[in-house]
């Protein structure tokens, strides 16, 4: 146990001369410590031997995992709860790895003690039922981040795909009360349009878009219009770019996709409310080849329980082929750094904007 604990620290010494993320704080705001390789998928959060050590050679600081129902036919309480018991459970087999995240200071504890701070989230609020008090329940277990919708409409408000665009329903506003109350970040990512604006114009404390793109860059409907980001912003909220197919109208997002829509939301919104929340793993798909069979599946899947988003199709991967693995924080930085981004700036983008927000949210 004493030689695994040493082993994140002693990754980090051998990768820190010249290293640009070394010393930084890098903090994924919707991403995942899954093996996308393995039977289950690349959502499970696994804790694999492969996944702890290339998350801790990435520099990762912090990352807001994915937990809870998100769709299909699971009653959405019961398994909510029982994804946080089964997550709370692996991460007591890695004390010297990981850390759960509570407060903005666990982050800065990760960082200095060489472990990856684990953010519990959801991804929609669907376990919520009809009954506002059970975000107590989930902010007691640990869950620091709900997004109200996914992308179809629910009992809080409606998603992206969701024609109507209706916004928020009076128990969705009942839900925002509540999270502000429990001092858990409200997360408008996969959200329609107006449902966003109800819910940054409500919230009694900045909300956040953890993981999306511009729409003023790429028109697609996962991507945030201008007057979303910017209100999101001037409440003081955060915005965190993705990884993701829906960055180029083409479906085939590059590395400098990601860095014309950070851009573009540093100039909308402000250096100081832009971070980055890749939607996917550290650990890199090994075979993309064979990875055709398995996306065209997932894609039907999808699009058969009416989960899918425009732009997704079975030759778009979800993620950015060329900003993935172990090295994608520090590819983005020397890219952010050839655009003429000072280092300071880089900073925020890559972590200090999230814990920044983070300290308002949850406390120091």
């Amino acid at each position: 146990m004493a030689g695994a604990a040493l082993a994140p620290r002693a990754m980090a010494a051998a990768v820190a001369k010249g290293d640009p993320v070394a010393d930084r704080i890098v903090i994924n705001a919707l991403g995942g410590l899954g093996d996308p390789n393995g039977p289950e998928g690349a959502d499970a959060v696994l804790f694999s031997p492969r996944v702890l050590a290339e998350a801790h050679a990435s520099g990762l600081t912090a990352v807001n995992v994915t937990l809870g129902y998100v769709s299909g036919p699971s009653e959405p309480f019961e398994f909510s709860v029982r994804s946080v018991a089964e997550t709370d459970a692996a991460m007591r087999a890695h004390p010297d790895r990981l850390l759960k995240v509570l407060t903005a200071a666990d982050i800065r504890r990760a960082k200095a003690e060489g472990k990856v701070g684990v953010i519990y989230g959801f991804q929609n609020a669907a376990m919520m039922g009809n009954d506002a008090s059970r975000v107590d329940i989930f902010a007691n277990l640990g869950v620091k981040v709900i997004q109200l919708t996914y992308n179809p409409a629910n009992q809080l408000g409606d998603g992206s795909m969701a024609p109507e665009n209706r916004g928020l329903t009076p128990f969705g506003r009942e839900v925002v009360e509540r999270l502000n109350a429990a001092k858990v970040m409200v997360d408008l990512s996969h959200s329609g349009e107006q449902t966003c604006l109800e819910a940054a114009r409500i919230s009694k404390a900045p909300i956040s878009i953890n993981h999306t793109g511009c729409r003023g860059v790429t028109d697609l409907p996962r991507n945030k219009t201008d007057a979303e980001l910017r209100l999101v912003a001037e409440k003081g909220g955060f915005i965190g770019i993705y990884f993701m197919p829906f960055l180029n109208a083409s479906g085939h997002a590059s590395a400098e996709d990601v860095v014309r829509h950070i851009d573009y939301a540093v100039n909308l919104c402000g250096e100081d409310h832009v971070g980055i929340g890749t939607d996917g793993t550290v650990t890199q798909i090994d075979d993309l080849t064979a990875y055709q069979a398995t996306l065209a599946k997932e894609i039907a899947a999808r699009r058969a329980a009416g989960i899918s988003a425009a732009g997704e199709r079975p030759d778009t991967y979800p993620f950015v082929v060329d900003l993935r693995g172990p090295d994608q924080f520090r590819k983005l930085a020397g890219l952010l750094k050839a655009k003429g981004y000072s280092q300071a700036r880089i900073d925020k983008i890559l972590g200090q904007n999230f814990l920044r927000y983070a300290e308002t949210i949850w406390g120091q």
